[in-house]
This record gives C-alpha cells, sequence and structure tokens, in this order.
C-alpha cells in the first residue's frame, strides 16, 4: 500500500475508532492513530498469530481500526493512573 492510500485509509480507521470508543480528537490524531494501530496490530497480531493486513486496503481498515481501538485503550489507562 502506498503513503497516500496508507493516510487515507489510516483516516478512515482512526476515525471509525474514535466514534466507536467516543473519543474526541482532531483528523491529524485519527490519521496518526489509524497508521500507527495498523502498524501496532500487525505487530502483535502478526508475530503472535500469524494475522498480517498488508494484504488489501479493507484488511488494513481493520487492522487499523483495531490497533487504534488498542491505542484509545491505552491512552486512557495511562490518563486515569497519573
Amino acid at each position: 500500500m502506498g503513503w497516500l492510500a496508507a493516510i487515507i485509509v489510516g483516516g478512515i480507521a482512526g476515525w471509525l475508532a474514535e466514534q466507536f470508543m467516543k473519543s474526541n480528537m482532531g483528523i491529524l490524531a485519527n490519521i496518526i492513530l489509524g497508521i500507527i494501530g495498523a502498524f501496532v496490530f500487525n505487530l502483535i497480531f502478526g508475530t503472535l498469530l500469524g494475522l498480517y493486513a498488508a494484504e488489501s486496503w479493507i484488511a488494513y481498515l481493520i487492522a487499523g481500526f483495531i490497533g487504534a481501538c488498542i491505542l484509545i485503550f491505552l491512552a486512557r489507562l495511562v490518563r486515569r493512573n497519573t
């Protein structure tokens, strides 16, 4: 997947995660969360279960959504504990 497609799909994944987790962030944070979320998903689930999301944009979108939800959850845990 090219950089432009990764930004677009990452932004959509981040926005979906923001809506699902009822978080309040901007478009830049959505893009970053979606892209990093897909990376985190591939890193965690790719090494543990052999699931990789690099095959198609739909798989990248799902991985970005799941990864962004995990990141939002972790950020909320850190904020509560500090």
